[in-house]
């Protein structure tokens, strides 16, 4: 038995493409549970989001939609909230989806059978694949990146120490390790990395699928991109602190407890960073005023063109972009070291989520496959009904009008 959960908020973009990926999954209808968690503060968009699974509930998919009155706790409340629900213990497995990404039908049928044969494997995470990776510049050098992570952080963490950090999407989890781990907290904006952490300390393993992707967008405006780098290296940093007893007390091996952090935490996530701003922002700068001060060429130019030419290997076609890589990365150190240090002291900027914007967009094969699997007489289902919507819109403001009068 599946829950399949897809948290949104204002999302208006891919929610259509998000849902219809989900309810194309080849799985037993009977066995499969799809929950649309929309977060939306935006009445239209709800509307839309109503509309839209009450369209494949007539088709016969299992399909529900839920709305939080009280939306805090961001993603992490929002999948909390869905956790609740009476029943989901009928359930075994729960995988997740952010509302841009769009699975291919046989994404189960490759990820849960990795349970069966062995009962301590809480989580089995598939890789991204990006729609727009040849979009633009930005989103080419963000493919580096992200080729990096996947093929050489996740895969090795995943064969030689079966620990690694959910990357909070595409991903199916045993329901028990996230029980048995304490279930989604809201205490940082990296979820997925605090419940990762929590279940490898309670004893249970991951597995990585480099072979089994999933679509999904990059960011492609500097301004999103930004406000994603911002969270995703103060997170960390705000759950370091939080975990750092825990991992120190846990009864894991010394080896364990090395590999978290140090080469978990600390290396990738703070000396790294620190290395590169402190380099390229400070040391470099100072040579230019103070002539006598000079530094060796491995500091200036081996080290970070070795850096580079390493994370650049798992995206062979991006080798001509390796300059403005480069160059690229250590800018980005200044907004990446400013992240760290408001999520190391607690400061403000590290509890704000920002919703990653997106486009929309999806490769012409997958939109033409779903409108050729959906019957000819719901071709139209997914134009927004505007006469319902403007009818539910007044009914609304006339609701608050008579509620303003009584009061």
């Amino acid at each position: 038995m599946a829950l399949v959960q897809i948290p949104m908020c204002n999302e208006k973009e891919v929610y259509q493409q998000s849902i219809a990926a989900v309810c194309n999954l080849d799985w037993p209808k009977s066995k499969i549970l799809i929950q649309v968690l929309d977060d939306s503060d935006d009445p239209t968009t709800q509307f839309l989001i109503k509309e839209e699974v009450h369209k494949w509930q007539q088709q016969g998919v299992h399909i529900v939609y839920r709305h939080r009155v009280i939306r805090d706790g961001y993603k992490a409340g929002n999948l909390k909230s869905a956790m609740s629900c009476s029943y989901v213990k009928d359930y075994e497995f729960v995988a997740i989806f952010d509302a841009d990404f769009q699975p291919n039908p046989d994404f189960l049928k490759r990820t849960i059978p990795h349970f069966k044969d062995n009962e301590d494997v809480g989580l089995v995470q598939a890789r991204w694949s990006f729609v727009n990776k040849d979009e633009n510049l930005l989103t080419r050098l963000q493919n580096i990146n992200l080729s990096f992570h996947f093929e050489v952080e996740q895969q090795v963490n995943g064969v030689f120490t079966n620990f690694f950090g959910f990357n909070g999407t595409a991903g199916v989890w045993r329901i028990k390790a996230l029980e048995d781990s304490g279930g989604w907290l809201e205490r940082t904006t990296v979820e997925d990395m605090d419940i990762a952490v929590r279940a490898h300390l309670c004893g249970w393993k991951f597995i990585f699928l480099n072979d089994v992707e999933c679509q999904c967008e990059l960011p492609e405006s500097y301004e999103a991109y930004r406000k994603q780098q911002h969270r995703w290296h103060s997170g960390p940093m705000q759950l370091f602190r939080l975990c750092l007893p825990d991992i120190i007390h846990a009864k894991i091996s010394v080896w364990k407890k090395f590999n978290m952090i140090f080469l978990f935490f600390l290396l990738r996530k703070l000396i790294l960073p620190f290395y590169s701003f402190t380099l390229f922002c400070i040391i470099l700068p100072m040579t230019m005023f103070v002539p006598e001060a000079e530094l060796p060429a491995w500091v200036v130019c081996y080290i970070p063109a070795t850096m580079s030419f390493l994370n650049i290997l798992p995206a062979p076609k991006s080798f001509p972009f390796i300059v403005p890589y480069l160059l690229f990365e250590n800018t980005m150190s200044v907004t990446k070291f400013n992240a760290m240090i408001s999520g190391l002291f607690q400061l403000g900027s590290a509890y704000e989520w920002v919703v990653t914007k997106k486009s929309g967009r999806s490769s012409e094969g997958d939109l033409l496959s779903l409108v050729e699997k959906q019957p000819k007489h719901q071709r139209g289902g997914s134009e927004p009904n505007l006469d319902e919507l403007k009818t539910e819109l007044e009914q609304e403001q006339m609701a608050k009008k008579m509620k303003h009068n009584r009061i």
